[in-house]
Formats: structure tokens, sequence, C-alpha cells
């Protein structure tokens, strides 16, 4: 790209997980980021309750994992709408869920980015937007009223559902009004349900519980056909009252540590980038937060964008590689609505819902049911659309065991330092001369499969390949499919669509 002298790379407002994802991937890449975010530190509120398979994945991919797994509860189970939906029989590694809140989760991902040298600059909203052909200017209010401003080639927008960002750059976020209001507080109980999730519908409404960490448990109560003004602040009063009335106990509910309320409003930005400006989490897509999609929602899209931006920024790919975030990203997210909306239709009172969910539940019981619901909510099942109808290219790529000169591997170990991964699985010496010309981007890998056959969402299997093209974010985008001859051919248009030009000899 034209050489634009700047204050940073890459601009990132919001340090929520979706922010400091992106910040993490961006520094990996070797790209200088800036995160600014509007409040004067991080609040302590728990906010989202935990990270399903896929987000596991990704953080495994990039080796910090376990440091999320020693704060977290594992659960082997999650839920649409409140019916039960068993993960534990998932081709992954990480068949569960992670019950660890979004307070934890922040606080994990911030100690990450600063071991990166990530900048974070508190107290320092995003009041202004001016955008020229090679870089953009972000005008920065501080808490004394000052102003600054930071000169980068992009600026990202992961600054939540009222997103200053999005609002600036007049890109529009249609979608439907709240319907409901839902209360929610972490709470002690003297009297807990037996049950570490346990949720039910009454004819007033609904109500969950869960505990998250030991002595503490989240409620959350929904009202039908109640919708409350949202900026309205929640007293443990109310949140008592609400319980009380739908569940007809309180559970002994004492020593509230976070109250507050949300509603099913769901949107969808129209679109995920208007020239140097990008969305992504919140500030892209808001919707109930039915079966805890949200958060992983907005880290996956941060580990999409991450790669496909600082390749841009670093000149290895043309800027038109950023067309595929929204191409690939904006569907995902139209899908988790849909869904949601689907859960929250799930939960109104009456005779009529009570028999669908009855049949829902009957039909759940049967695993490819259960699968389907699974892989949606989970996001396991996820295929972008790359133009090989081989059933590993466009999937999450199996984290399988590999043999290599330096012993015994996972595929997931090859994706530490977020670099694309030629994976050779045979030993072919034109393949190696292909990849030679984009050496300075991707690793090329020789290894054995340690197995015949490798698993392929949900139930189905693939012999093992004879050689493929892995993307930063784990996705496949080229398989060579075994017992053939890789294609020269294909591999330097799938190099040269996902990774920019050869390198001139």
């Amino acid at each position: 790209m034209t050489d634009t002298e700047t204050d940073t790379d890459v601009v990132i407002a919001g340090a929520g997980p979706t922010g400091l994802m992106l910040a993490c991937e961006l520094r990996l890449a070797g790209v200088d980021v800036v995160v600014a975010d509007r409040l004067a530190a991080r609040t302590g509120e728990s906010r989202a309750g935990g990270m399903h398979a896929r987000t596991m994945e990704v953080l495994d991919q990039r080796g910090v994992l376990d440091r999320f797994l020693a704060a977290g509860v594992p659960r082997p189970i999650g839920h649409f709408s409140g019916l039960r939906l068993d993960f534990d029989r998932f081709e992954t590694r990480h068949p569960r869920s992670l019950v660890l809140l979004q307070s934890h989760i922040e606080r994990l991902l911030e100690e990450w980015a600063t071991e990166l040298g990530v900048r974070v600059r508190w107290s320092s909203e995003v009041t202004g937007i001016r955008r020229h052909d090679t870089d953009v200017e972000v005008e920065v209010a501080g808490p004394d009223g000052s102003r600054s401003t930071l000169r980068a080639h992009y600026l990202v927008g992961c600054d939540g559902g009222r997103s200053a960002v999005r609002k600036l750059a007049g890109i529009g976020f249609p979608g439907t009004p709240a319907t409901v209001t839902a209360l929610l507080g972490d709470v002690e109980l003297t009297d807990p349900p037996a049950e570490s999730l346990f949720m039910q519908r009454q004819p007033g409404g609904d109500f969950s519980v869960f505990a998250f960490e030991p002595g503490w448990y989240r409620v959350i109560t929904t009202e039908y056909g109640r919708v409350a003004d949202q900026s309205k602040p929640v007293t443990f009063e109310e949140l008592r009252s609400s319980l009380l009335g739908i569940a007809g106990t309180d559970f002994g509910m004492h020593s509230p540590r976070w109250v507050s309320r949300f509603g099913d409003a769901a949107r969808q930005a129209e679109r995920y980038r208007e020239g140097r400006v990008l969305l992504a989490g919140d500030a892209a897509h808001i919707h109930f937060p039915a079966g805890g999609q949200g958060l992983n929602l907005g880290v996956q899209d941060a580990v999409n964008l991450g790669w496909k931006l600082a390749s841009v920024v670093r000149g290895r790919a043309p800027e038109t590689l950023l067309h595929s975030y929204h191409a690939e990203r904006y569907p995902v997210a139209e899908r988790v609505l849909h869904n949601t909306r689907a859960q929250t239709a799930l939960t109104r009172p009456g005779p009529q819902t009570d028999a669908l969910r009855d049949v829902l539940r009957s039909l759940i019981a049967y695993d490819d049911v259960n699968r389907h619901l699974g892989g949606m909510i989970t996001a396991l099942d996820l295929r972008y659309p790359m133009g090989d109808d081989h059933p590993l290219t466009g999937r999450r790529v199996p984290d399988v065991d590999l043999r290599t000169g330096d012993g015994r591997r996972r595929v997931f170990d090859l994706l530490r330092t977020a670099r694309p991964v030629l994976l050779d699985l045979r030993g072919d010496l034109e393949l190696a001369a292909t990849a030679g010309s984009w050496a300075d981007r991707v690793d090329l890998v020789e290894a054995r499969s340690a197995a015949d056959h490798w698993p392929v969402w949900p139930v189905d299997e693939t012999p093992a390949p004879a050689a493929l093209l892995i993307r930063p974010d784990g996705h496949v985008a080229w398989t060579a499919p075994a017992g053939t001859t890789p294609d020269p051919a294909a591999l330097r248009t799938a190099l040269t669509t996902w990774f920019g030009p050869a390198t001139a000899d």
C-alpha cells in the first residue's frame, strides 16, 4: 500500500473482548495498534457468561487457551431456548462450553495483549473521523475535554451496540426493536436449585439460574409483554420482585454484585466496511443473548478480520481482500439473529408454544437434531464458501495429530504465530516449489497424518488429504484430495486469492 506517515497502523475503538482479540491478532502479525476506550478503566461488570467450543478452538490455536480453562468451569451442555443440548460427542478437543464471566475474559485478553505490546488508551472516546485515500484521522476526546487526533491506515469500531464509529461512518443499523425486557443479576443464594444450570418457563415469564463460581449465581428473568427503558437503572429489589413473581421464590437471593437489564432488539449493520472504517462485534450486530452466542460471535469476527487487515496493512495483499470480511461474517451474524429470534419466540406464553416446545424437545433427543442446533450455537458447523467442494475446504481444520521431523504435533500447534500454513502430507517436491514464491508469508510444513481419516462436521469423515492450505483463522482455503497429485495451478490461485501475489524472483 502507499506509504503514509501515521501514528499507528490500526486504531481499534473499544477494549472489550472483540477489540482486544483483534488487537492480539494484529500484533501477532507485526501490525502496530492502539486501542481506545471511552471508559476510565474496566468496570468489573460481569456481562457475558462464557464461551463455546469454536472460541476455545481459536484460543487453542494461539496457545493461550489454558489461561482461560484455568479460570473457568467446563460444562458439556448448552441450550436452545432453554432446551438442553449435549455437546460431549462433538468432534472437537473441546466438546463443552466454558462458564467464565466476560470480566475475567477481558482481563485475560488484556494480559495477553500487553505481552504482545498492545497499547490501551483509557478515557479516550472516538468523537470524529476524517477519511482520506491512504489513511483515516480519528479524533479522540479525553476526560477533561481535551482533543487529540490519531492518524492510522484503518479504524475498527468494536465499541458496542451504540457504536460511535458506526454512526460517524454513516453505516445503517436496521433491525427489529425490543419486544421483551430481561433482568440479570449476579448474586448469592441461600437456597439455590439443585441443578448447576436451572431454567424454567412459567405463565408469566421465564427464568434461569446458574452457578458461575463458588458461592455465586447468575439469575435472569424475562417477563412476557413487558418492555422497559433499557437505559433505566435496575435495582436489586426490582430483580428480586421479578423472580418472585415468575418463580414463586427468590432462592434466598442476597448480596448482589451486579444487576442489569437487556432486551431482544435485533439489528445488524448494513455493511461491515466503509472505506477505511470497519466494524466488528456488537458494533456490527446485536441480538437477544439466547444460547450465549454474542461474545463468541465478536471474538470470531476479530479472528476472521485480523489476519486480512494485517496482510493489507503490511502490503502483502490488495485491499480487496477486506471484501471477504463482510462476505464471510455478515451471513454468520445474520444466522445468529435468526436463531435468537426463534429462541425468543419459543419462550412466548400459551398452549401453542407449549406444544411446539414439546415437539422440539422430542426432536432434540435425536443426535442429528442435537448436532444441528449445537453446531449452530457453538459455530462448529461454520463453513465459508471457497469455491471448492472438498468436504474440508471452507471448514475449520480438524485438530488431528501429525508426525513431523520435530516429533508428534497437533495441527493447532502450527497456527500459534497466526501465519498461514501449507501442510504437505506426502512430501511433494512440486508443492514445495510452488509455495516457495510465498515463503515470506506462508509456512510450509511437511508431516504425516497419524490418522487415515479426518473428521468432517457433523459426523462424517474423509481420507486424510494429500495437502491443504490453512488460513490463520484456522479455516481450510484449499485441499488436495487423498490419492491425488496436488494441482500447482489451483494452489497458486488459492495462495494469490488469500495471501496476495507471489514474491518476485
